[in-house]
């Protein structure tokens, strides 16, 4: 369609200019109608992710600077084989070839005779004039001219003149940027109303004659289209694919048809999880427990193969390479997605989660680990157990702590066997679950630690009991207190079974802690300091009538550790004076 134009004159003329200067000199157009011809051709040639073409459209924007500079509007005349500006030549010449490489001769034989590019074509529209460009070189007959695509393009910083080559006995010059108002209702409503009424009378309706009546539409119309369109597009169609096949198979029951829609399940399932659609995934699982227990007549066939869909996701091979990918991926997946993910994945899952806590480097993705850890062990105590005598350390360690923050008095028994093994850390590590569980199960394995080879592993051990009010323990205590391994500990260690003996033994320890602290041995020699210091200490956590005595009978004692150890004691018991 070529829109209307006004009084003609001989195509492909123009009205006699006088010949004019240009403002400043014609070197930067020059270049920028060369930029133009060479990212025409990048157009043409190569794809838009293409280097080669960026780097020509990047040029080319880069040589519209030095025009703006000197004006804000740029005017090109189009003659047939050359393009001036002002009377200066700044593309092709006269005598050039006719041909679609001349962008001369490709706007001219189109009937264009002028263009005014204002400031701001090169951000986008230039790239449209580009593709109109490669179009031209390209068209058939058939095709649209260069004046309807820029008609059509309604372009902002475009303006041009062109000659309609199509009338009658000449042409017009026009300005394209008048041409293009659009017709009034009224005159929709009409054309439309006689192109109903012309084919209903030839008997043949042609559905193209009622385009127009878009522009019947009202605002609310239009907006309810544009947010149904909206709501269309943003539908997850693969959920809806899965919503589908699950119909299918609570309403089929043939099992044929049941053992099809579950290996479809399984495609769809493989493809999410290549695709990174983690909640797809979620929600594939989940709707699949539903149509297990919604769906009539399963058998024990098709819910063991609908099941093995958590396990497929749940498998060490499958799950280790989706937390790898997790773990090495810049930008994770948002949080609540993998967690809609993880609550997805059975009691098999939890030795590999337990692993990745272990490896994992990325800080985003451990405490959405610890937390799907968290809901397997709490859920799957049996596993757990199982867990703690694997071999694999790293995965024994961690469910350890997970029984003890679970207080998992199933896991006292396995925690038990642990207290047994070489390794240091390990014990350790039992010994603190085992004081979190704080059952008389474990408190009692808790009692003959206090024997233990390491010094760590037996303070832990003996503190645990006594803040626990353990009195079986009493003797065992006693027998350390009394005997000469304990001379030869540390402070530390003397000082955390002293202290665990005085919670415990009331008024009758405290004739044994009063003849270590006043008491005098062969030759009339005192205790040790520290063992004095320590009974003192002991005394104190006693705090009965009787220990206060004892404990004022050293208040005048001359060593000064035991008198700072007695002072302290008092102080503590609130009997100092």
């Amino acid at each position: 369609m070529t829109p209307p134009s006004s009084p003609p004159i001989t195509p492909g003329t123009l009205p006699e200019q006088e010949p004019q200067e240009p403002p400043f000199p014609p070197a930067p157009v020059e270049e920028l109608l060369r930029l133009i011809g060479k990212a025409a051709r990048a157009q043409q040639l190569y794809l838009p992710n293409n280097p080669i073409y960026r780097g020509a459209i990047d040029a080319l924007r880069a040589g519209f600077a030095p025009v703006w500079k000197e004006t804000d509007e740029l005017t090109l005349s189009i003659l047939e084989t050359e393009i001036r500006w002002y009377d200066a030549v700044v593309a092709g010449q006269a005598g050039s070839p006719k041909s679609t490489d001349n962008l001369a001769w490709l706007f001219f034989k189109d009937g264009v005779r002028e263009l005014t590019l204002a400031k701001g074509f090169e951000e986008n529209e230039v790239v449209t004039l580009l593709q109109f460009i490669q179009r031209l070189r390209k068209a058939g007959t058939d095709e649209d001219d260069l004046v309807t695509m820029l008609w059509e393009a309604d372009f902002t910083f475009l303006k041009y003149k062109y000659v309609d080559l199509l009338q009658e006995g000449g042409g017009e010059v026009s300005d394209g940027t008048e041409v293009a108002a659009p017709p009034s209702s009224g005159e929709i409503q009409r054309s439309t109303r006689d192109a109903v009424a012309e084919s209903r009378a030839g008997g043949i309706v042609n559905m193209a004659d009622f385009d127009a009546t878009l522009y019947f539409l009202d605002e609310r119309e239009i907006e309810y289209l544009h947010r149904e369109i909206k709501r269309e597009y943003d539908q997850d169609l693969r959920g809806n694919i899965v919503s589908v096949l699950l119909d299918i198979f609570e309403a089929q029951t043939d099992p044929d048809v049941r053992g099809e829609i579950v290996g479809n399940l399984q495609t769809v399932m493989l493809y999410l999880l290549t695709a990174g659609h983690f909640r797809g995934v979620a929600n594939l699982l989940r709707e699949a427990n539903v149509a297990i227990e919604r769906a009539s007549l399963v058998t024990s066939a098709q819910r063991y193969a609908l099941a093995q869909l958590h396990e497929r996701l749940s498998a060490t091979d499958a799950l280790s390479q989706l937390l790898q990918a997790l773990d090495e991926t810049p930008t994770l997946p948002p949080q609540e997605e993998l967690a809609d993910l993880f609550d997805q994945l059975r009691p098999s899952a939890l030795a590999t989660v337990f692993t990745w806590m272990a490896k994992t480097q990325n800080d985003k993705l451990r405490p959405l680990l610890e937390a799907a850890a968290g809901r397997l062990a709490a859920a799957n105590t049996a596993e757990l157990v199982r867990l703690i005598q694997v071999p694999e350390k790293e995965v024994s360690s961690e469910a350890i702590r997970r029984a003890g923050a679970l207080k998992a008095q199933a896991a006292v028994l396995a925690l038990s066997k642990v207290l047994s093994e070489p390794e240091v850390v390990r014990r350790q590590l039992a010994v603190q679950a085992l004081t979190e569980i704080a059952s008389p199960g474990a408190l009692q394995s808790l009692e003959r630690v206090i024997e233990d080879t390491d010094r760590d592993v037996r303070i832990t051990a003996v503190r645990a009991l006594a803040a626990r009010a353990y009195r079986p323990v009493l003797a065992r205590l006693e027998n350390v207190v009394k005997g000469r391994a304990i001379r030869d500990a540390d402070l530390t260690e003397k000082m955390a079974f002293f202290e665990s003996y005085g919670a415990l033994c009331g008024d009758s320890g405290v004739s044994q802690l009063d003849s270590m602290l006043n008491g005098k041995g062969f030759l009339g020699r005192k205790d040790d300091a520290e063992i004095r210091a320590c009974a003192a200490i002991a005394l104190g956590r006693v705090g009965t009538g009787k220990a206060t005595e004892a404990l004022r009978k050293a208040a005048a004692e001359k060593d000064f550790i035991v008198r700072n150890a007695v002072t302290r004691a008092l102080r503590g018991s609130g009997a100092a004076s």
